[in-house]
């Protein structure tokens, strides 16, 4: 028996299909085609209810993408602005809780590195050994 609701969906799809193509007129289980088919409906209307939710939400979500673009567009013009603004700027605490961090609070962005000598070459290379007595391989 099918264990997933996809899996589940088809089966009560293709019993109904190949009951309804292929014996019409036959009655099994004490049901007929008409009878079976009222009592797997819940089942049925149910799963069309999803499909809808599925698209609904398909179309939801395109609609906040498209509306994200012009939000961020103003929250881009109100942060520049708390910025620019004399009373507030980049070190005050509007604009840190906008989420953002405060010009006083950055790290400077310099590093000390010191310089690491490069190993030379042949640093930890064993020499190879040659065959004995085969002058020509050097």
């Amino acid at each position: 028996m099918p264990t997933g609701a996809k899996e589940k969906g088809a089966k009560l799809a293709a019993v109904l299909k190949a009951w309804k193509n292929l014996r019409p007129t036959k009655t099994f289980a004490g049901m007929t085609l008409e009878q079976f088919t009222a009592k797997i409906k819940p089942s049925l209307d149910a799963r069309d209810d999803i499909d809808t939710l599925n698209n609904q939400m398909i179309a939801a979500v395109d609609r906040r993408d498209d509306a994200d673009v012009d939000s961020m567009a103003q929250v881009a013009l109100v942060v520049n602005a708390v910025k620019g603004d004399v009373t507030e700027g980049e070190d005050g605490e509007l604009y840190e809780a906008m989420g953002y961090v405060r010009k006083s609070a950055r790290k400077t962005g310099k590093t000390n590195k010191t310089k690491k000598t490069p190993p030379t070459a042949l640093a930890g290379l064993r020499p190879a050994l040659r065959p004995v007595g085969d002058s020509s391989w050097w």
